[in-house]
């Protein structure tokens, strides 16, 4: 797809068919010598008392890139005050095989599908069957008639105009004209690809290798229990895949492949080797599960302190950030023996670094309440405290030989510049601060955890911050070496 598409413009235009008759009156060559006409004679030909308007011309300008994001998920696309419809689709109703509801209801792509062919392409069967037609045919109608029907023109259940704005409904309609393929060129029926994987690896490892990882597994797209990454896509639902890979996926900075020039070969290729990484290589969450396992299992925040709480009295938080693993033990894992040891957020209890010399039936019996009835944490369920004692056991690392006791790095700025330009710029930012994580009147930016807190600045880098799309350091191949360097680099970045 060509760069074009980025900017697309259609030109309607209303013809105005104006019928006029003219009627000329012709001269003979020679008049007739001294022969008085008895007609009456012609009158004066007089001007149309008002001139014929040119025609009137409705302009269609928007991005169909972004129309191919809302198209997947219009509401994550929009301001972001936009919220996730509660209630079904209007037209939801009319059909009864697809047993989704909410927000699901409410994705352009549930009805069309990611082919666009609706209930004549993937969505023709299986869960997802609703019955309802795609849109692949629409990209030759009328785009006025493809903007009225969004407004409602076809029926008034399909009137979008009440939850996007018009520009919203322009973007959509030039993906509809503009951006549409057909998937059947780079799909073969068995959900394999058409492209070369070799050409496709050197693609993926360019691009897609600094958020996604080697493997494809720095990214968990679904929960806990049943993950889900880039591969489980790419065999699954190679459609799926096509589209986010053209577009990107709404909400997060994912490139779009038409907005940096790949031919639909390219994409093609891409996903023949991403279908080729193992699909049976899951990364272990346990370190997330360490910051905030409610979020990681989307589960409702613990209300009240956690039992043990009220046997320490120096630190005075209470309530959700009692139940993090982190507030007790801390981010280098040392607990009373480490960085909070002292401050606000010393609280006595013991770390967790030596963890590795328990044996795994001994660390789940402290989780789930066996050992002592005031450490049960067993509403995770037995798959999360499973990866906690993996975490423990295998993934936590002491950071002493990279962290000196002023706080600053052991590490090689101009290495973690590098890493930090690649991976971590599209989100925080060239300086650091396009993510704010405190407030405005006390802002904290990458630079100044990466200062303040390097205990913590290592553990997110390696295993991702609890519900946002942070990649994996582990998952991207990174080591802890690593991590010192970009660590390193990050404390030269503004903290205000």
């Amino acid at each position: 797809m060509k760069r074009h598409l980025r900017n697309g413009v259609v030109m309607i235009s209303v013809l105005l068919v104006i019928v006029v008759v003219l009627v000329g009156c012709g001269s003979p060559a020679t008049a007739p010598a001294a022969t008085p006409s008895t007609a009456p004679p012609p009158e004066p030909t007089t001007a149309p008392a008002d001139t014929p308007a040119a025609p009137e011309v409705l302009e269609l300008s928007g991005d169909p890139v972004r129309g191919g994001l809302l198209y997947d998920t219009w509401w994550a696309v929009l301001a972001e005050e936009a919220e996730a419809p509660e209630t079904d689709h209007p037209l939801w109703a009319t059909q009864t095989t697809n047993t989704r509801s909410g927000a699901d209801t409410w994705r352009c792509k549930e009805c069309h599908g990611w082919d666009y062919k609706g209930a004549d392409g993937a969505y023709g069967s299986g869960s997802h069957l609703t019955g309802f037609p795609g849109i692949f045919a629409s990209k030759d109608k009328d785009p006025s008639e493809i903007l009225a029907a969004m407004k409602g023109s076809t029926s008034p259940d399909h009137d979008f105009s009440t939850v996007m704005e018009e520009q919203d409904l322009i973007d959509l309609t030039l993906f509809v004209v503009q951006a549409q393929i057909d998937t059947d060129d780079l799909v073969n029926e068995d959900k394999s690809a058409k492209g070369d994987a070799t050409q496709g690896q050197d693609r993926y490892e360019e691009v897609c290798t600094l958020c996604h990882g080697p493997e494809g597994v720095a990214i968990n797209f679904l929960g806990f229990d049943d993950p889900e990454y880039v591969t489980t896509i790419a065999n699954d639902n190679p459609w799926e895949f096509i589209h986010k890979v053209r577009f990107g996926q709404p909400g997060w900075p994912m490139p779009s492949a038409i907005n940096n020039d790949w031919a639909d070969a390219d994409v093609a290729n891409v996903l023949a080797y991403v279908q080729t990484l193992p699909e049976d290589v899951t990364l272990n969450q346990g370190g997330q599960l360490y910051d905030q396992w409610w979020e990681v299992l989307e589960m409702e925040e613990p209300t009240g302190d956690q039992p043990l709480w009220a046997t320490q009295s120096t630190n005075e938080r209470g309530g959700t950030d009692t139940w993090r693993c982190k507030e007790c033990h801390g981010w280098d894992y040392k607990g009373a023996d480490g960085a909070y040891g002292s401050g606000s957020h010393l609280t006595g209890f013991k770390g967790v670094l030596d963890s590795a010399s328990m044996s795994a039936d001994e660390l789940t019996a402290w989780l789930n309440g066996e050992a002592n009835p005031d450490h049960d944490f067993s509403a995770m369920g037995e798959v999360a405290i499973s990866a906690l004692v993996t975490f423990m056991r295998e993934e936590i690392a002491d950071t002493a030989s990279y962290i000196n006791d002023d706080k600053s790095i052991s590490g090689d700025p101009a290495q973690g510049k590098s890493m930090y330009d690649n991976t971590c710029a599209t989100c925080h930012g060239t300086d650091g601060k396009r993510l704010n994580f405190g407030d405005a009147d006390e802002p904290e930016y990458v630079g100044t955890i990466a200062r303040d807190n390097p205990w913590e600045f290592f553990h997110k880098a390696a295993f991702g911050q609890p519900g946002a799309p942070m990649p994996s350091g582990f998952g991207l191949g990174w080591s802890l070496e690593d991590i010192a360097n970009l660590a390193a680099f990050a404390q030269t970045l503004p903290t205000e």
